[in-house]
């Protein structure tokens, strides 16, 4: 997937007003417009300055695509980062594109899963609800906590510029709460118009990256290394978890690769996941002579062949 650089399609600068770009959008849409250009593109390119419209018109896509774009030039090869559009508070629902638009494969990328929600006109109306992805510690699924949460709402300055206003919150994590659902938050959306009730806000739950575990769904893995003769005599491990160590045996004869199971010590849940200690082997460093020699008497005590498995017929 390339990169597209909304601004390069329009020819304006990244710093530039609403009104510039709407000024950009207009004037190229009409020269670009199939029922009048005699460009054999004019189609392909009339729906490239429909999306880039979508995205710089709207203070909050553009605010995104701001932070994450900067990094990119147009046609590099471009992957998302992971959890990019953390943190921000969007309008609408967690819904999908939602407007029937056919977009590119670098749209729905981004933009995909946010819809932005529609209002009916009226003296009373209730407000828009607000989504955001927000970030937690894996630690927290297991006891539950309260947290202080900062969003960036973009808005626009007196100058028609894009800026970032701060939504602090505090939120109630409930314990054993998993990656992809979410909290709703009542009355902490868009305002209501006259009478209208404040509209909600949903945080999507995701896991900050953690240096020892990894996370799928309600199950927790861990890698641990062994050193080639625990692995191959048995030997009892103390194991850090998340809600507090425990010991562990690890058989004999394990090889690398080799998954023990704890039971009901992955995130908690009805039913609760498990926790799947994965074995490595850790080789020992031969700096010296003496750690060389005994790699050498490894090697005449046993009868050993690493790639036994790759000899004979290939088929």
């Amino acid at each position: 997937m390339k990169f597209k650089d909304y601004y390069e399609t329009f020819g304006v600068p990244r710093n530039a007003t609403q009104d510039e770009i709407k000024h950009a959008y207009r004037k190229l849409a009409r020269k670009y417009h199939p029922d009048v250009s005699k460009d054999p593109d004019a189609e392909a390119r009339f729906k490239e300055l429909g999306e880039a419209y979508a995205v710089l018109k709207d203070p909050e896509k553009r605010a995104a695509y701001d932070q994450m774009g900067s990094q990119w030039k147009a046609g590099q090869e471009f992957q998302p980062p992971p959890d990019w559009d953390a943190g921000f508070e969007f309008s609408g629902s967690d819904s999908g594109s939602g407007d029937g638009t056919d977009h590119s494969d670098f749209f729905e990328a981004l933009f995909g899963r946010q819809a932005r929600g529609t209002q009916r006109p009226g003296m009373h109306a209730r407000g828009q609800d607000h989504h955001a992805k927000v970030l937690i510690d894996l630690e927290d699924a297991y006891f539950g906590v309260k947290r202080s949460i900062s969003l960036r709402v973009p808005t626009l300055d007196a100058q028609g510029h894009v800026a970032m206003r701060e939504h602090r919150i505090d939120v109630n994590i409930p314990k054993g709460i998993r990656a992809g659902q979410h909290l709703r938050l009542a009355g902490q959306g868009m305002p209501g118009l006259g009478e209208g009730s404040a509209g909600d806000l949903y945080l999507e739950i995701d896991f900050n990256p953690h240096r020892q575990f990894r996370v799928d769904g309600r199950d927790v893995y861990l890698d641990v290394p062994l050193a080639p003769w625990e692995a191959a005599l048995g030997c009892s491990l103390d194991v850090p978890l998340p809600d507090g160590p425990v010991q562990l045996a690890v058989p004999a004869k394990s090889a690398a690769g080799r998954q023990l199971r704890l039971k009901s010590k992955g995130i908690p849940g009805n039913p609760p996941g498990d926790l799947y200690v994965v074995l490595g082997i850790a080789l020992p460093p031969a700096n010296t002579d003496s750690e060389k020699d005994a790699y050498r008497a490894m090697a005449k005590a046993f009868n050993f062949d690493a790639r036994a498995h790759m000899k004979g017929n290939p088929s």
